[in-house]
């Protein structure tokens, strides 16, 4: 994810090398390994975010369907999930 957080903080990095980047010429780009960490951590927070949601969608999903009176069964029939057993 370090490369990804490069890529977004300095969209004339081309490519990179550990943690040197370079642009289109080749030409070394300075980096604030601060900043990436950062960036980093925002990026890892911001898919945390969105698998949350997702799951959450397809729990809510699941409900909307029980509650118009689907069994268990016929809801992961249409929409293919199972929620998880209660133990």
């Amino acid at each position: 994810m370090e490369h990804e957080a490069i890529y977004a903080l300095y969209p004339n990095a081309k490519k990179i090398n550990g943690t040197t980047a370079y642009d289109e010429n080749d030409n070394i780009i300075e980096i604030d390994m601060s900043a990436v960490e950062t960036k980093v951590s925002e990026l890892e927070t911001a898919k945390t975010n969105e698998e949350t949601s997702k799951e959450n969608a397809k729990v809510s999903g699941n409900q909307k369907l029980l509650d118009l009176g689907l069994t268990q069964a016929e809801a992961t029939a249409l929409t293919g999930y199972t929620p998880p057993s209660e133990e």
